[in-house]
């Protein structure tokens, strides 16, 4: 109720005038319909004949607005500029909403963002005439709106593409305690670029059982019209029950490389005793040191006086064991002050400990460098058996006990191993067993990957460049010129060359790096006359083997993006096994965008 009543009398709301109780005049509410009726007159009556109690009207209305929260008449200015305001379906104010949205879920931002009265003063100076929308209008329109278009935009690619790969994977969810299984595809396009698109992330309930898997997939694939035959292969971990689902799927697979890596790791270092004695040494020594401030400052002391870089000691993950190799690192740096702490403190490691743990340092250096360089995005599976290839001769060049500890146990445990075996010590010579299976996909890939395809001749021994067994390498071409006959195309009319050259791997290895260069180095000083070629003397798949590798800094599919019209099938059969990564880490990876993407969560 206004504060001018305590001035004014009525006998009823229908009255048109009131009373002044000050003067007794009798005042028109200003109108002579209920509806039409005001407190106009009875303030312009204050304000010209009592003036006093006129500015107690204001203090008192002013107080009130204050204390109930309501805001004061707008100015005619105020009014204009309200009535001036961008109405919320216009074009401005559609796009500025989708850039609000591609905000908050690009950059993983909170939806209570848009209620942020530091966000609504950059938006209000930025433009003025704006009106944020509430979360739930995001939410529950722009986001999905935008989720809509990009799957359109994404289904017009995955439609275009002759072959798909796909890496799929189960993990947990960091904001809920939920299983997700995600989808993502891999394909080359038409310009020989490597695209990946996460098309899938969905609640994965119950047992993990093979069954479970084959139908969420069988789902998948459905929701997004792919047909199997598009499918050229998918890439999971090591499970029995996703090798088993993938079967049941019947499309072809193939297991993570870098989980095999993870599998060789511990089962041939970090599971031997002495080595996991030492390292459950080490963790009760960070373990101190980060349960103890009081500790930890005592060590801060003493790496300043020893002029040792301060540095956090690591607690590892052990289901992580590229954690582990970060926490024997952090002890090895931290030797000196820990061994001048341990002094009073008697808490540190026999020193055959920390020569085993500096061995198995050392040791476990290639096998990062290689995890980095095949998780890359450009890795493919064609990387694979070069990689083995450089990674058993780096090793095989070192005469520390821990790789002869795990050449013995291999050897003893080849069944469980498998393919880990096969990995460590004889990838390159595949069994026949191994030709119909994961052996023969990374091999035609790394016939394909123009780093790779040289072919050496000393003598009457020939071999390629990753290939030293003449049988296996019979396998690898035959199969390779069977896919070929099956992607027969026409040559292109026109071929553009792309502008810039791009790179084959991202982080690249140095101690690896100069085992790569050793190794192309080699072929490319074994070629001998019969790699001499006349034009129609060879068929084109030979021509192109005979090729001298290129670089291997630069990306494969540049090369075949250029001499598409001269081996047009030979390309075509390139951009399908070349599409495969050789790790699942690129569904892990995105697992974050996955959520937001898909909605799910």
């Amino acid at each position: 109720m206004s504060a001018v009543w305590k001035c004014f009398t009525i006998n009823s709301d229908k009255d048109v005038a009131a009373k002044c109780n000050i003067c007794h005049a009798q005042v028109s509410r200003g109108g002579t319909e209920p509806g039409r009726l005001n407190t106009s007159n009875l303030i312009a009556h204050l304000k010209k004949y009592h003036r006093k109690e006129h500015e107690d009207f204001r203090t008192s209305s002013k107080a009130k607005q204050q204390t109930s929260g309501s805001l004061p008449q707008p100015t005619l200015a105020e009014s204009f500029a309200r009535r001036d305001k961008l109405p919320r379906d216009g074009k401005k104010a559609l796009a500025i909403t989708e850039k609000i949205a591609q905000f908050i879920v690009l950059d993983d931002q909170p939806l209570s963002v848009v209620s942020n009265v530091g966000f609504k003063r950059l938006i209000e100076h930025l433009e003025p005439c704006y009106i944020i929308p509430s979360r739930h209008y995001i939410v529950n329109k722009t986001i999905p709106q935008m989720h809509e278009e990009v799957k359109k935009c994404i289904a017009a690619h995955v439609e275009k593409a002759n072959a798909i790969s796909f890496t799929t994977d189960i993990w947990s969810s960091d904001h809920r305690p939920l299983s997700l299984l995600s989808l993502t595809a891999h394909w080359v396009d038409a310009d020989f670029t490597l695209q990946r698109a996460v098309l899938h992330t969905r609640e994965f309930t119950g047992s993990h059982t093979a069954d479970a898997i084959t139908n969420a997939m069988e789902e998948m694939l459905h929701d997004w019209k792919i047909d199997k035959k598009k499918v050229h292969v998918i890439l999971r971990d090591n499970a029995a029950n996703m090798r088993t689902a993938m079967d049941q799927l019947g499309v072809p697979s193939l297991g993570c490389f870098a989980h095999s890596l993870q599998l060789v790791v511990h089962e041939g270092v970090l599971s031997q005793q002495a080595v996991s004695d030492a390292l459950a040494n080490g963790r009760k020594i960070v373990g101190h040191f980060k349960h103890s401030p009081k500790a930890y400052s005592s060590l801060e002391d003493l790496q300043i006086e020893l002029n040792v870089t301060p540095k956090r000691l690591q607690q590892d993950v052990q289901t992580r064991w590229s954690s582990t190799k970060y926490m024997i690192d952090s002890l090895i740096h931290q030797k000196r002050p820990l061994h001048a702490y341990s002094s009073e403190e008697n808490n540190t490691l026999p020193a055959n400990q920390w020569g085993l743990l500096e061995k198995t340092s050392k040791f476990l250096t290639p096998f990062e460098e290689l995890t980095t360089l095949v998780s890359a995005a450009s890795a493919t599976t064609a990387d694979v058996i070069p990689s083995v290839h450089a990674l058993v001769r780096f090793l095989s060049k070192e005469s520390e006990d821990v790789w002869c500890v795990l050449r013995k146990k291999a050897a003893d445990n080849r069944k469980r191993f498998n393919s880990l075996y096969l990995f460590s010590f004889s990838y390159i010579n595949l069994p026949s067993r191994w030709r119909d299976d994961q052996g023969i996909q990374t091999m035609k890939a790394t016939l394909l990957d123009a780093v790779h395809r040289r072919f050496r001749h000393r003598g009457n021994t020939a071999g390629s460049t990753y290939f030293t067994n003449l049988e296996n390498l019979g396998h690898a071409k035959a199969a390779l010129k069977a896919a070929k006959e099956e992607l027969k195309t026409t040559p292109p009319s026109d071929v553009s060359e792309p502008v810039n050259k791009t790179p084959r791997m991202e982080g690249a290895s140095s101690s690896l790096g100069s085992i790569f260069d050793e190794i192309l180095e080699e072929s490319s000083t074994a070629a001998g006359p019969s790699e001499q070629i006349t034009t129609g003397a060879i068929c084109k798949m030979e021509s192109y083997f005979c090729e001298a590798p290129i670089e291997r800094k630069n990306n494969p599919l540049h090369y075949w993006s250029l001499n598409q019209a001269r081996l047009p099938t030979m390309a075509a059969t390139a951009a399908k096994f070349l599409c495969a990564p050789c790790t699942s880490v690129g569904s892990l990876a995105q697992r974050q965008l996955s959520l937001r993407s898909t909605g799910a969560g």
